[in-house]
């Protein structure tokens, strides 16, 4: 199939059109293969190849194992409802359609959480497998399932796993999937059986990815080569709570009874709310030799493979809820799309887990998404209640500098051997690798080990007069909530199977890792929000924003909060709640600190006013008004810029011309819109001339260059005094990338025409900018010629669509794969509405371009008084396999803001049901 070219879709084509587009496909199917074959490879593949892994959808067949019959029943975008009669029989069921559907992707992810991605692609990944081998998922995994987990769960864990190794019995890897033809022409991969931890070890992926603020641990740090505390405390504005409002706003910390209340209560008091972190034993600015350090490691942790979202950096999420009283229906609408890195197929999978009669022997009727390669459903509803998550952005993660003393490290004046563990990598096609990984008594691994220029760390650094001697320098080791065993898997099962608010709380109190913020709702008109997660505890002064000194204890983590410390909020009286990745709790409520990085809530805020529009004129809230919501895409930056833009005389005709397109533009960042595209591409080169270019190499793109000042001014200076230095970050994830968090560092600053941030220096083009107009002025004449470079010189065929387009890649081949390849497995581009910090939240870095790096990866609104109008879509579609009809069946209605009829009653399943598969035992 060829790659889409516009987000938009023609008229659906009638018998004789579909048959033409299948032949048509077919056609194109046996002519790419016969050229990848023959050219590339020297073989053929024939149409059968592509075929063979596609799964059987209908009829019936035979798995050992089960009890009673199943049935499988798929809709016309391939998802499919399961119905059982025993829970045993469900999962294992499960397991069975997923590898149907997913099997290399599956087999993929496992091999990222245990360090084992060499084994299929070969020597490229060794280093990648090393950094994961030191962290140790697959190992924490195992510790889980062994003495953590609920028999229950276990049980449901090796039923599924059974399900998955029914599939794979008898099959060679050309028939489960395109992608193993593919690797057998270099290398001899054999899938293997499936196994519970390889379910319970995904959890991990997730909470790597969405683990909080480590990368800003690591920026402010590096910003100390250039920066003063100062100015990095002007880039880390202090989170807006009187402007954009916590998620729990009637509820606080009741010292008195060491609890959250909703409700009065009395007042946090001091607690343990820390001020100021210390970090770096109490420096402020990172020496020299650990810069390099930290650039190296965050380079390290850049090239970890994503899971679900983009290596930590820029992850956000939608929910909110509605109570009856606002609502058409009378009760609850609740709405998620969880914004995550772009990915084929999508990291989401929609299926429904049905018993045939719910009972002590069978007890889930449960819908929604879930993951390929774990059992239940992640988001979703059952027949009492709905639920949906975004990243709460705690922060669960601490690096440590470790002072390195022969073969142990310093803590408290004594040294202390490190516990060791040998790792052997095997390579496809190449020798095995052994590595040492060395942990400290908290079971911190030293990621230090992972790079040769990492081994010793800080060489030249300066800490305080209480620091140990420097010697060969120190080493960075990592503290992770997420390294600790824990019962997460057991809280996916009770969500599913929960009735009411104290089922959820209780199913809540299991979800160790990731930390997400959960929303319900439930069909006798209750919403409600908890914050969960393992969430550590520091001493006073230490607030987890820097590197720590590891060598003293006063930074050990003191202890959790409680589950009963969390907070929460149930049926508040304004009638709904919303959660975007801003601020759980006000700060003068809560005596602990979960993060000092919040997302700012520009999203969240905007939402609410939504609703507050929609419910103070008078209105009912619907289910088609939460979709609309959900593709909101104002853009709150313009609304604060635009107005000054628009008040500076441009002397240029061709830049007032561009000028003109903000003039009446009502914000919103539609895919056609020519006044979007102009305007962000003035943002893009504000940031870079007021912020970008000010800040050190190993935070600017790679490859940009630029000649700066020494390190002890903030800026370049005179051209005779400037050395050349070059960007060392990918583009994607490069500063500043023009999220929220810049929104407001420029609201800061916005009426301070003369602040030093408006500065830039003169260039062999420009004159210097002293102001922020003048600074305005040039940034509105740069993005006129760059837009004039990349879209043209004629105004009119400008559009934000084209700067802003999304690209699926196949996250293994379709990205490092021969060019043939890439063009079998990859799909796109799409033409994007949207933008950063908007609530349709079509991600993309200001400081590496215009393109599409994260996306609402699906999204859901969920009608509590019929389940049966609920709507769902997803990013891409059920399949996994490159031309199968569902592989990105659901992308065009994605783009397009439309939603699928969610069939969960069994009258509505069996309308909507296209194929039936019957598995018998």
């Amino acid at each position: 199939m060829p790659p889409n070219t516009t987000a938009s879709s023609g008229q659906k084509p009638g018998k004789s059109g579909r048959k033409k587009g299948r032949k048509a496909r077919l056609f194109l199917i046996v002519l790419v293969l016969a050229l990848f074959g023959g050219v590339a490879y020297g073989g053929y593949w024939g149409v059968s190849t592509v075929r063979a892994s596609f799964p059987q959808t209908k009829g019936s067949l035979t798995l050992d194992g089960l009890s009673g019959p199943v049935d499988v029943k798929r809709d016309g975008n391939g998802i499919p409802q399961i119905y059982a009669s025993s829970d045993e029989d469900l999962f294992m069921a499960q397991g069975y359609v997923q590898a149907q559907d997913r099997f290399y992707e599956m087999d993929v992810r496992r091999h990222m959480t245990s360090g084992r991605l060499s084994e299929m692609f070969g020597s490229g990944q060794v280093k990648n497998d090393e950094f994961l081998r030191t962290m140790g998922w697959d190992r924490v995994a195992k510790e889980e399932y062994d003495e953590k987990l609920s028999a229950s769960t276990k049980k449901y864990l090796q039923a599924y796993a059974k399900g998955v190794n029914a599939y794979l019995k008898g099959k060679d890897g050309k028939d489960i999937s395109l992608e193993y033809a593919a690797l057998g022409f270099t290398n001899d991969y054999k899938p293997q059986e499936w196994t519970p931890v390889d379910s319970v070890a995904w959890l991990k992926a997730m909470a790597w990815d969405l683990r909080g603020n480590m990368q800003e641990e690591i920026d402010r740090s590096l910003m100390t080569s250039r920066l003063g505390p100062k100015q990095i405390a002007d880039l880390y504005p202090e989170y807006p709570y009187s402007r954009n409002k916590a998620i729990t706003q009637e509820g606080r910390y009741d010292s008195v009874t060491g609890s959250y209340v909703q409700g009065a209560g009395t007042t946090a008091g001091s607690g343990t709310q820390s001020t100021s972190g210390t970090g770096l034993a109490g420096n402020t600015t990172a020496p020299n030799g650990l810069q390099s350090q930290l650039s190296k490691l965050y380079n390290v942790l850049d090239n970890v493979p994503t899971a679900v979202g983009v290596n930590g950096n820029g992850i956000g999420s939608n929910s909110w809820v509605v109570a009856g009283k606002y609502t058409i229906t009378g009760k609850p609408l609740l709405a998620n799309d969880p914004h995550l890195s772009a990915s084929l197929p999508s990291v989401w999978y929609q299926m429904g887990l049905h018993c045939t009669s719910v009972s002590s022997k069978c007890q889930y009727d449960v819908s929604g998404y879930t993951f390929a390669g774990m059992p239940g459903v992640v988001i979703g509803h059952n027949q009492d209640i709905a639920w949906g998550m975004t990243n709460s952005g705690v922060d669960v993660t601490d690096l440590y500098l470790e002072k390195i003393t022969g073969e142990g490290y310093e803590y408290d004046g004594k040294v202390l051997p490190f516990a060791t563990r040998r790792e052997t990598i095997k390579v496809a096609g190449g020798a095995s690798k052994t590595i040492v990984v060395r942990e400290t008594k908290d079971g911190m691994p030293l990621l230090s080990d992972r790079d040769d220029e990492l081994v010793k760390v800080g060489k030249k650094a300066t800490v305080d007069s209480g620091a140990p001697d420097r010697g060969d320098g120190y080493a960075i080791a990592l503290r992770w909530t997420a390294l600790d065993p824990g019962n997460s898997m057991d809280a996916v099962f009770q969500l599913d199977k929960a009735s009411n608010w104290s089922e959820f709380r209780k199913a809540a109190a299991s979800f160790d890792v990731p930390s997400q913020n959960l929303i319900y709702a439930d069909t006798e008109n209750h919403i409600g929000y908890q914050l969960p997660g393992k969430i550590p505890t520091r001493s006073k002064g230490d607030d987890g924003s820097l590197p720590s000194p590891g060598w003293d204890s006063k930074y050990t983590w003191t202890g959790y909060i409680k589950q009963s410390e969390l907070p929460y909020e149930y049926d508040p009286q304004r009638g709904y709640i919303v959660t975007a990745n801003q601020a759980v709790v006000d700060k003068d409520k809560y005596p602990y600190t979960l993060t000092t990085d919040w997302g700012y809530g520009t999203r969240s805020q905007r939402i609410s006013d939504l609703i507050e529009a929609k419910v103070k004129g008078g209105g009912k809230i619907s289910t088609d008004d939460m979709r609309q919501m959900q593709l909101d895409d104002s853009s709150e930056i313009a609304k604060l810029i635009v107005p000054k833009l628009l008040k500076i005389d441009v002397a240029d005709k061709n830049v007032r011309d561009a000028q003109k397109l903000l003039e009446g533009w009502d914000y919103t960042q539609d895919a056609d819109s020519a006044a979007a595209a102009y305007f962000n591409a003035t943002w893009r080169n504000i940031l870079k001339l007021a912020f970008g270019n000010k800040l050190p190499k190993e935070l600017r793109v790679k490859g940009q260059c630029l000649n700066v000042a020494p390190v002890d001014t903030t800026g370049p200076a005179d051209e005779n005094q400037t050395v050349r230095e070059c960007g060392q970050r990918e583009a994607d994830q490069a500063q500043p990338d023009g999220g929220d968090r810049w929104f407001e560092v420029v609201r800061k600053i916005i009426n301070d025409p003369n602040n030093d941030w408006w500065k830039a220096p003169k260039t062999r083009l420009d004159k210097a900018a002293d102001n922020r107009d003048e600074l305005f002025a040039r940034a509105m004449k740069d993005a006129r010629w760059e837009l004039t470079a990349k879209l043209g010189k004629d105004m009119d065929t400008w559009s934000w669509g084209r700067l802003h387009r999304l690209f699926l890649k196949n996250q293994t081949l379709g990205t490092e794969g021969p060019g043939v390849l890439q063009y079998m497995l990859n799909r796109g581009p799409w033409r994007l509405s949207g933008g950063e910090a908007t609530v349709n939240a079509t991600g993309w870095n200001a400081a590496g371009g215009y393109g599409v790096v994260w996306v609402p990866s699906m999204r859901m609104v969920v009608n509590l008084d019929d389940f049966d109008k609920s709507k769902w879509i997803n990013l891409s579609g059920a399949s996994g396999h490159a031309f199968s009809a569902h592989y990105t069946d659901q992308t065009d209605k994605w783009a397009k803001g439309e939603l699928l009829p969610w069939s969960f009653s069994d009258k509505a399943v069996d309308k909507s049901t296209s194929d039936t598969l019957v598995l018998k035992p």
